[in-house]
Order: C-alpha cells, then sequence, then structure tokens
C-alpha cells in the first residue's frame, strides 16, 4: 500500500476513533438554550435558558414546555460532532435535529418586536421567501423575490402563509450557510406552538407565544447563544465533556 494512502487510511482511522469528549461549547458562548427529550420518539422536551456567570451556568428563564417533532428527534447538522455511522436528520423525515446549534435571527409579521438592539429582526412579507426545495440552489436560504410570487414554487417557499403559528420565529443554524447539505433539513425555527400545544411539528421547536416573546427578548447576540436539543441519555453522557449546563 503507497504510504499515502497508508497516511489517509491511519487519519481516517483515528479521527473515527476521537472521543465526543474532544467538543465542547465555544468559551465565547454564554447564553445557552437547553431542551431535554426523554428519548429519541418523543415529541416533547423541557426548556431551560442559561446563562454564564463566571464559570457557572445560571438559570435565566423555564423550565417551559415545548413541541417538537412528530417523529421524534435525529442527529443534526451543527456545530457538534455526530457519531460515526449515525443516521441524521432528512429533509421531510418529521424529526427534530439533536446536537448544538448556533441561534440566528428573529422573523415575524409585527413591524417590531422587544429585542436586543443587536439581535436582527426582519418583518416577513409576501415577497420573503425561505427555500425547502433540496434541489434548488438556495436551498436552506432566505429569498427576498422582487415581484409578487406567482409561480407554484414561489407560492410554496413563503415565509408567510397567514399562519399565526408562523407570526414570530428565530432561526435555529441546523444545516445553515454557508456550508447547507442538499435534503440534510431546511427551516428549522422556534415559533408559536398550534393548538396550545397539542400537536407536534414537522421539526421545529415551538412553545407558546408569551414564552418565545420572553425568549427572544433574552437572547444577547454579543453572547454568541446556542440551542442543545437532546435525549436525556444523550444530554447526561455528555454533559460534563461537552460543558453543557
Amino acid at each position: 500500500m503507497p504510504f499515502s494512502l497508508m497516511l489517509r487510511t491511519l487519519l481516517a482511522l483515528v479521527m473515527l476513533a476521537l472521543p465526543l469528549s474532544a467538543f465542547e461549547l465555544p468559551s465565547k458562548s454564554t447564553q445557552c438554550v437547553v431542551a431535554v427529550a426523554s428519548d429519541w420518539g418523543a415529541t416533547h422536551v423541557t426548556l431551560t435558558a442559561y446563562e454564564k456567570r463566571g464559570n457557572q451556568w445560571v438559570k435565566a428563564l423555564g423550565p417551559w414546555p415545548c413541541r417538537i417533532g412528530k417523529s421524534g428527534l435525529a442527529w443534526g447538522l451543527g456545530i457538534h460532532p455526530n457519531p460515526p455511522g449515525t443516521k441524521l436528520k432528512k429533509e421531510g423525515d418529521w424529526r427534530a435535529p439533536a446536537g448544538v446549534f448556533h441561534l440566528g435571527g428573529a422573523w415575524g409579521y409585527d413591524e417590531a418586536i422587544q429585542k436586543h438592539p443587536k439581535l436582527p429582526y426582519r418583518q416577513i412579507t409576501k415577497r420573503d421567501l425561505w427555500v425547502e426545495d433540496s434541489n434548488s440552489p438556495s436551498y436552506n436560504r432566505h429569498l427576498v423575490i422582487d415581484h409578487e410570487p406567482s409561480t407554484a414554487w414561489e407560492k410554496k417557499q413563503q415565509m408567510r402563509q397567514g399562519d399565526h403559528a408562523h407570526s414570530l420565529k428565530l432561526f435555529v443554524a441546523h444545516n445553515a450557510p454557508p456550508k447547507v447539505t442538499p435534503g440534510g433539513g431546511s427551516a428549522i425555527f422556534f415559533h408559536i406552538w398550534r393548538a396550545g400545544g397539542t400537536k407536534p411539528t414537522a421539526g421545529c421547536t415551538t412553545l407558546s407565544e408569551d414564552h418565545l416573546s420572553q425568549l427572544i427578548a433574552w437572547l444577547d447576540p454579543t453572547k454568541q447563544p446556542l440551542y442543545v436539543l437532546l435525549p436525556q441519555a444523550e444530554y447526561d453522557a455528555r454533559r460534563s465533556a461537552w460543558k453543557l449546563p
């Protein structure tokens, strides 16, 4: 076997052997939203928000009940390492992405919302699209078109659907730009739950409108907030090594 091939093979084996404990939350992230499910098939989670003071995570909000994907969870594409050979979230699988994710900006129907001055917010218009078409070069990206949506494709991607559940949203950076995997899952947000929390989701995390408003108002982009979503057993197994709250 050529030496170069041996070296590549050895490096690949080393990478596979690296423990998940090699990862930990970024030290500059001092706000962390944690949602824990009972198991991989659960559609309910409990959410608690924490802020780091010194070396300690201190509870800031919650615990609050939330709903997630109709089919539970699957490992997602965030900043965390995924176990080798694991089944990952896919487009249309009705699963919420598990792992550690950056939180993006807020979106809503209102002209303005209560938020940190540095948190990006966009009022959604009929021309705002979020592309969920895996075959599009704009997959899992926000687009603003220069005309009223006219084609069936444009209408399907519209962010504004006259649906109160999506009238306030917070982006979860799963499979997010600039590195987007086609078919890896798109349009993952926090948004308002349906029917008082009696309905699961297609993959988003939903909670009451009041709690979502409180969460968005609390977030400080300068503290590089994160979202951790895991089943209880996975959270317990990684809590120390990953330096989770």
